[in-house]
């Protein structure tokens, strides 16, 4: 009876905890335009053949098996991605802890009292008698086992219930549990976030160090030419052919290219570098590039004219969203501060003078203690907290309009750098090539004796700078891609 009784009463106040005070969250007009960029710089493709990003996992994405390889590394071992995990957990930890709060916390607690008194005590004897109390004593005491005598008592008890249990009538626990479920949410979204990031700085560097590899191999390539030309220059000269001049210009071309060497190889040293930090561990020479892979290492067919929905499906968007959500939902904590605190302490056991007793039939006891507060004056502080509130709730909507924003640059950036990049490989590439053909055609006709050395001079340093930008360019090309796969959300799965 007793137990039905508390049972209603915890049935109650559950009931009675019913009211929101947080304002309704509506999401916030996206504060970009409803499509990507169009015009010259922008290339349309046939929607219906592309791929999706966010749908697309990034081991189909890339097709290069070692630069998979690199990247599987890079997720098992980047601490980046470890303390973004630890931080889901942590989150997560603390979400449950604040759940926890919506519901009564049970003890059970258990205690014996032995005590002895020259003064009369309660026994379990018959008052009126002598000798009838428990201690033993004599004397006319009244009462249930009274005892003037004194002697030893033993006192046991046993309770199950709760204490300071807040019943929840405006919602504030709710609204904190609601707020520390969507930071639980917006870190695993960050998490997200720091996979997409990792994947595609470790393409990117890897691509790096690839093109770096190339660039290498062109400056070696050029230094040889640019030495068969000085030595050429210098037997000239000692037979009074060539000028001075002509071997000095000679020689600043051969040492450009000896710098370029030197320049090369430490940059390749520093993609290593990044490379082993992105991994978190020493890379294996067979996954590292040695060139310029022939094909673009990744699927090539990526939307354009897309609608701006599409950034919803960003990792950091969603993590901006979710902090929106539980700045609003705290201004609900807030304004529940204004109200009555009403909080529940409850117990139902057992209490006996004999161990033996204790679950004893005529041994219950219980004991239900609501209590309430309402705050009067406090200075300001439950104003200065929904205030705090309130700004918070703006700050995090400028935050996640920024983000949209900041997602909307750089999606719309990508493809234009896409439209215009195949145009620009073409023209590097006839550039590379009449360059090529430039400086044979200079080199007969310097030997033929019909233009002068720095004609031949000026071709072979064209053809090395043209040499040089169609290989930057080509790694634009395909890190672009790269870029533009984790600007629509790519590299979730």
């Amino acid at each position: 009876m007793f137990s039905r009784k508390i049972a209603l009463t915890f049935a109650a106040g559950l009931t009675l905890a019913g009211c929101n005070l947080a304002p309704k969250y509506v999401r916030p007009a996206l504060p970009v335009a409803p499509s990507t960029p169009t015009g010259p710089a922008y290339a349309a493709t046939d929607a219906a053949g592309a791929i999706v990003p966010a749908d697309t996992a990034w081991e189909a994405f890339f097709t290069d098996d070692r630069l998979r390889r690199v990247i599987r590394t890079a997720l098992d071992n980047n601490r980046d991605v470890r303390i973004a995990v630890a931080n889901v957990a942590q989150a997560r930890a603390q979400y449950r802890v604040q759940r926890a709060d919506l519901f009564p916390t049970l003890g059970a607690t258990g205690s014996a009292t032995y005590q002895k008194s020259p003064f009369g005590a309660v026994g379990g004897g018959t008052g009126g008698t002598t000798g009838g109390g428990t201690g033993g004593g004599t004397g006319g005491g009244t009462g249930a086992g009274a005892v003037a005598g004194g002697g030893r008592f033993d006192i046991y008890s046993a309770n199950l219930g709760v204490s300071a249990w807040e019943i929840d009538l405006f919602g504030r626990v709710r609204n904190l549990t609601q707020a520390q479920q969507q930071a639980y949410f917006a870190a695993e979204e960050n998490r997200n976030a720091a996979q997409v990031s990792l994947i595609a700085e470790t393409a990117t560097a890897w691509l790096t160090m690839a093109a770096d590899q190339d660039r290498l191999k062109i400056a070696q390539d050029t230094e040889r030419a640019f030495g068969e030309t000085l030595k050429l220059t210098q037997d000239r000269f000692r037979i009074g052919i060539a000028s001075e001049l002509e071997v000095r210009q000679a020689r600043t071309t051969y040492d450009q290219a000896r710098s370029d060497i030197a320049d090369a190889t430490t940059l390749i040293a520093q993609d290593q570098n990044a490379l082993n930090l992105l991994a978190g561990t020493t890379l294996s020479a067979d996954l590292l590039p040695a060139r310029m892979p022939e094909k673009t290492p990744t699927l090539e067919n990526l939307p354009a004219n897309l609608s701006s929905e599409v950034l919803l499906r960003r990792p950091d968007v969603a993590a901006a969203e979710h902090q929106l959500i539980a700045a609003n939902a705290n201004i609900g904590a807030a304004r529940a501060a204004f109200f009555p605190n009403i909080s529940l302490t409850a117990s139902l056991g057992t209490l006996s003078l004999g161990l033996s007793n204790l679950f004893g039939k005529g041994s219950e006891s219980w004991s239900v203690a609501p209590s309430i507060t309402q705050p009067i004056f406090d200075f300001g502080r439950n104003k200065g907290n929904l205030d705090y509130a309130k700004a918070s709730r703006d700050a995090m909507l400028a935050t996640y309009e920024k983000s949209v924003q900041t997602g909307f640059r750089e999606v719309a950036d990508a493809l234009a750098r896409r439209g215009t990049i195949n145009g620009q490989l073409e023209a590097q590439t006839s550039l590379r090539d009449n360059a090529a053909g430039a400086f044979n055609l200079s080199q007969l006709r310097f030997r033929a004796g019909i233009d002068p050395f720095l004609n031949t001079l000026d071709s072979q340093r064209s053809l090395y700078t043209a040499q040089q930008s169609l290989l930057a360019t080509r790694l634009v090309r395909d890190t672009n891609a790269v870029e533009l796969y984790r600007a629509l959300g790519g590299g979730l799965r």
